[in-house]
């Protein structure tokens, strides 16, 4: 039988943008009962992120938001008057996990540092994002994916098309949705340990140390003493079977022949070219990288002659590896997607949309709670705040004194 898995897990959200709001959702996802707090007059700035931005794509409907939000309850609490301190303070006694992704100097300005919180309930997980690290001398830094992540760990210097291109950009939230998941990991290995030893924790993770996770291969062997480079571009690429190619329809195959290397005769026979399968500069893997920079050009014209539905046929048939490079709006119509489990539906027309990014997580006999529209802000002020205790007395005190809106 299908079951909520966090089904009673109470989690408070004090967080903005991407990484830790994401966090929230794959909780939710599996069924815990999270609410987002937000100020009444300084609203997390994600709500309007599908407006703004030179960039940035333009729609009605508020799709960032929509990914990291969904499933939630909000309500619109400033904690900085002692009335709605005084309700922070009692949704933080009920909870069992608390999310926030606020720089530490302000967790320090606004008393709620792990000590802060611990001192309220020693039984919470406290989850805190980083930019840069919960410790060292710039702790305190604010950052985002894009300089933590992608800047500072050499991604951004490194995934580039060759050497003498500038740095490349990061999408956005490209870093902040695994930082998310590791957040995520973090929390449930809490909440594990406090099931066997009874105590609350501190679990953390940072935009830099998952830059550096994603970067682990190079990075280590950089801390090995290897000489780590941009790779060249790609008609000068190393290795010719581990390369890109253009299609005779300007599409991109990216193939990768780095397995069952016995078949170079299939797959030379394959691409039109039987020749090379036992041409000696070719038929073996170090042979191929010695002679790069021939055997590229003939691969090149070789995948010029078709067009790329026809190569992943073709590819597809003969069980080779290879990617065809896909544009984003590809993935509305990609079957594999939706019966992968990338995207799940979603019925609600507000959504703009008949499917939303799922987060990449199963659980054999779980079932993922339905996915419901972020809540508009302060949308469960009210519900949430007469659920711990509070009477139509107290919710007039709390807007005569602007708590609450």
């Amino acid at each position: 039988m299908s079951e909520a898995i966090l089904g009673g897990i109470k989690v408070v959200e004090l967080a903005t943008f991407i990484a830790g709001p994401a966090t929230g959702v794959i909780l939710a996802d599996f069924g815990a009962d999270v609410i987002k707090i937000e100020p009444p007059l300084r609203p997390d700035p994600y709500r309007g992120g599908h407006l703004r931005g030179s960039d940035t794509p333009k729609s009605e409907y508020p799709y960032g938001y929509i990914v990291d939000n969904r499933n939630k309850k909000g309500i619109a609490l400033d904690i900085k008057t002692a009335e709605g301190r005084e309700a922070f303070d009692r949704l933080i006694e009920a909870a069992d996990v608390f999310i926030t992704n606020m720089p530490i100097p302000t967790r320090e300005r606004l008393n709620i540092s792990y000590e802060d919180i611990r001192a309220i309930n020693p039984k919470i997980i406290y989850a805190s994002i980083s930019a840069y690290g919960e410790t060292g001398p710039e702790a305190g830094r604010p950052g985002f994916d894009t300089t933590a992540l992608w800047a500072r760990t050499g991604l951004m210097d490194l995934v580039k098309p060759d050497p003498e291109s500038p740095p490349a950009r990061s999408l956005p939230g490209m870093g902040d949705h695994p930082t998310a998941m590791s957040l995520y990991a973090a929390v449930m290995t809490g909440l594990f340990r406090r099931e066997r030893t009874g105590k609350g924790s501190h679990v953390s993770t940072s935009l830099m140390a998952n830059g550096v996770w994603w970067n682990g291969v190079l990075t280590q062997a950089a801390l090995c003493g290897a000489q780590v480079t941009c790779r060249p571009a790609r008609e000068a690429a190393g290795n010719p079977v581990h390369n890109l190619y253009k299609t005779r329809d300007g599409r991109w195959i990216h193939i990768v022949f780095n397995t069952n290397l016995h078949r170079w005769p299939e797959l030379a026979k394959l691409l039109g070219r039987p020749e090379i399968g036992n041409d000696p500069r070719f038929n073996s893997a170090e042979a191929r990288i010695e002679n790069s920079l021939e055997l590229i050009p003939i691969l090149d014209a070789a995948f010029a002659e078709r067009d790329n539905d026809e190569w992943v046929q073709l590819l597809e048939e003969g069980r080779f590896a290879f990617g065809d490079v896909r544009k984003v709006d590809q993935i509305l119509t990609d079957t594999q997607m939706i019966e992968g489990r990338a995207l799940r539906p979603i019925d609600d027309p507000a959504a703009g949309a008949s499917h939303i990014v799922d987060s990449p997580i199963w659980i054999e006999g779980t079932v993922k709670s339905k996915p419901t529209m972020p809540p508009e802000l302060g949308q469960d002020t009210e519900a949430v705040l007469r659920g711990i205790g509070y009477d139509d007395a107290a919710l007039d005190k709390m807007r005569a004194a602007g708590a609450i809106p």
